[in-house]
């Protein structure tokens, strides 16, 4: 895929980093961006993420050849809306969101049939926000999902695979209730997780954390405001996560008794088998 002109909504870490790699990795392809803040449109600007930047999506997406959503997903919808009639017959669009669902149903209903949507979710990025963290690296080796559906162009989404693999990543993919059915449990969870263990913690205990604390909670720093729209577009999914890691520390507190040690041994060894196979795979 080598696309002229492409659009990026929404310029933080994210959107920022995908700017910083396509003016690595794609000669001759102009990056444009579109945000609220005109300061945050010219810090990518002076980073090299940009060479465009407005503050209106008109201009922002006028002869793009693609366009990626990069916003947090609670805006996805109202987006597509005001995105529909300002795009050309052939453009492509796809996003970064970590939810698959909602955005791929909103944009079968809101754009034109001439236009190409296909799901896509880099699972990359970091617990700091903004574009001054942009990384013109942040996607090597990482995998993105795609997700299509049955309405998706069979060419757009080869395409949209070919743009990210130029980006340095790996892709697989699968539908998009497959994608919120698992990830809820592998990085919504998690994120959940980690912000709970925080909520717990007794004020003097924070003070005696060790390395391996900070590290499982490391995550629980993240957009505030990026991970709300992710927990309630995902709520039954992460409800149903929730309910399973409920069943596992239930489990656990039958097997913290002096003539279970040897169960409980085995319990801990299980996951740490998982963990390892889990870390063997590229």
């Amino acid at each position: 895929m080598q696309p002229k002109r492409i659009s990026i909504l929404g310029v933080g870490l994210l959107g920022g980093s995908i700017g910083l790699a396509v003016r690595q990795r794609l000669n001759g392809c102009a990056v444009v961006g579109y945000g609220h803040r005109r300061a945050t449109l010219d810090a990518a600007l002076t980073s090299g993420a940009l060479d465009e930047g407005y503050e209106q999506l008109a201009p922002a997406v006028r002869g793009a050849d693609l366009v990626i959503l990069c916003t947090p997903v609670g805006l996805f919808r109202p987006l597509l809306a005001e995105l529909a009639p300002l795009l050309s017959p052939g453009t492509l669009v796809t996003d970064v969101g970590s939810t698959k669902r909602t955005v791929v149903t909103a944009a079968e209903e809101l754009l034109s049939p001439q236009v190409h949507f296909v799901g896509s979710h880099p699972m990359a990025g970091s617990e700091k926000r903004g574009v001054e963290f942009a990384r013109a690296d942040l996607y090597d080796g990482a995998l993105c999902i795609l997700t299509p559906t049955s309405r998706t162009d069979a060419d757009a989404l080869s395409r949209i695979e070919q743009f990210w693999e130029i980006l340095g990543m790996r892709t697989c993919r699968i539908s998009p209730e497959a994608h919120d059915r698992q990830l809820s449990d592998v990085s919504h969870l998690p994120h959940a997780l980690a912000a709970a263990l925080i909520a717990m913690q007794e004020p003097d205990s924070m003070a005696l954390a060790g390395k391996g604390f900070h590290d499982m909670t490391r995550i629980a720093g993240g957009d505030p405001t990026l991970w709300r729209d992710i927990f309630l577009d995902n709520r039954d999914n992460l409800c149903a996560s929730i309910d399973r890691l409920r069943a596992q520390l239930a489990d656990l507190s039958l097997l913290l008794e002096p003539d279970k040690a040897d169960a409980l041994r085995q319990w801990l060894e299980q996951a740490g088998q998982r963990r390892l196979a889990k870390a063997s795979v590229p």
